[in-house]
């Protein structure tokens, strides 16, 4: 395991004999305290990967040093023990910072494995950081990652609108990211300790989006037994971001209007006048100079909306920034789910940078997220991609190379291969399932398995 330092703060010699003969070959050194003051004094002096910490002590109860000891180890991983666990002692523990309790007498496997999986997700926790902290000095604005030109010169007109209280609309198609453009707009204004308040105005009925949006009175109509507050007012002093304003009506359009002009609106069944102080970012992946035309949006609302744009690049448009972000995402995806994965092969980022991305950033997020959980050692496979990856990417390679030397049944072949894959992962490794998955027969499905060498032991774990 090589925990590096540890340290063991039980009265009990025994135990401190025991833990430390069994422990002995998986840490560098080890130390050992009789009482909670010597506890906290080592704790103090030294700097340790764990710290098992006994609950009963002659001078204290370990869970009422536990905080301090936290305080002088931020880093170290506490596990609490005692002989007189309650259900109640182990919430404690955990609230106060323990990373995990244990009653006597251990069970040493036990312990061993806590403690080694502890450490792989503390490490990854950092490796994570220590990414994301270069990412940050170098291709990043408000956690928008990006090193291609398109990105950097979004990153200037960020840059130059973030001081001022101008009215932003973000176009982009699903996926790009506008939402976290809206973000980092919020967070480097001085409007930055007020609220940031999202409405998504497609997923609302547009019989109730008036309300979502300026909230309304008692009574105002079947259903309304209280006032509400709508999405406006509990913006004030800060910003509010107008998701897909564009599948918005004509009706309410206009009461956005009056709202950009005037900075005030009523409720809903209301006739006072409620003024807000409020900066709007609206978001669209339509054409609003195509539906200005057409009728479908107004044209005074979008002189006033286009104030300041900012365009978001669809994901093929910048290839550069495609490794950059499957290895965020892969380090991400790997902390949240607690697994070893700290790389990507150099035949799936291959494939990764070889797809087209339909869905643009969210659905690289998932499909790499996805291949995170397929994963079974330390690095990311080919195997591990989704079968739509991987057949676009070879069908996009082919095509940009203007190669013949892959056939089309050769094509074929792996794309029958990744799907005969992704059913085994699915069924766990038993054919009979994943031929039923794919609606083939058992026999199929031997005799594929069979021809394209597939070890299916490997997803029977």
């Amino acid at each position: 395991m090589a925990a590096g330092r540890l340290l063991i703060v039980d009265d009990d010699p025994e135990v401190r004999y025991t833990l430390k003969a069994a422990l002995a070959s998986d840490v560098l050194t080890l130390d050992e305290a009789a009482t909670a003051q010597a506890g906290v004094d080592k704790a103090g002096a030294s700097v340790y990967d764990f710290i098992l910490l006994d609950n009963r002590l002659p001078d204290a109860e370990g869970i009422t040093i536990l905080e301090e000891v936290r305080r002088l180890q931020p880093d170290a991983l506490v596990l609490m023990m005692t002989a007189y666990g309650t259900r109640a002692t182990a919430v404690e523990a955990i609230r106060k910072g323990a990373y995990d309790f244990f009653t006597k007498p251990i069970k040493l496997d036990e312990l061993r494995v806590v403690m080694s999986r502890a450490l792989e997700r503390r490490t990854l926790a950092h490796e994570v950081n220590e990414l994301r902290s270069r990412l940050a000095a170098s291709s990043s604005f408000g956690g928008i990652l990006g090193r291609s030109p398109a990105m950097r010169r979004m990153f200037e007109t960020l840059a130059k609108i973030v001081s001022s209280d101008t009215t932003v609309l973000v176009l982009g198609e699903s996926g790009t990211g506008k939402e976290l453009v809206a973000e980092a707009i919020h967070s480097k204004s001085r409007r930055e300790h007020g609220p940031f308040v999202k409405l998504n105005c497609v997923a609302i009925p547009q019989t109730l989006l008036e309300s979502e949006l300026f909230g309304h009175e008692k009574g105002s109509f079947t259903g309304a037994y209280r006032r509400k507050i709508g999405k406006f007012e509990l913006a004030d002093t800060g910003t509010i971001l107008l998701d897909e304003i564009g599948d918005m009506s004509l009706e309410t359009q206009a009461k956005i209007l009056r709202v950009l002009q005037e900075r005030e609106f009523e409720r809903v069944g209301g006739l006072a006048s409620v003024r807000v102080d409020v900066r709007i970012i609206a978001a669209t992946h339509r054409d609003l100079a195509r539906d200005c035309e057409q009728g479908r949006f107004r044209e005074d609302l979008f002189f006033r909306l286009n104030v300041v744009t900012v365009t978001l690049p669809p994901l093929r448009e910048r290839g550069e920034d495609i490794p950059l972000l499957a290895e965020h995402f892969m380090l991400e995806a790997a902390t949240v789910h607690g697994k070893p994965v700290r790389g990507i092969a150099p035949g799936a980022l291959d494939a990764i940078a070889g797809y087209k991305w339909p869905g643009n950033v969210r659905q690289l997020r998932h499909a790499v997220e996805r291949a995170v959980i397929w994963a079974d050692g330390e690095e990311l496979r080919r195997d591990d991609l989704p079968a739509e990856v991987l057949s676009g990417s070879l069908i996009t390679s082919r095509a940009a190379t203007g190669s013949r030397a892959d056939s089309l049944p050769v094509t074929l072949e792996r794309i029958e291969r990744q799907l005969l894959v992704d059913a085994l992962r699915q069924a766990g490794g038993v054919q009979a399932t994943a031929a039923r998955r794919l609606g083939i027969s058992e026999r199929s499905m031997w005799h594929k398995v069979k021809k394209h060498g597939i070890d299916v032991e490997r997803f029977k774990s």
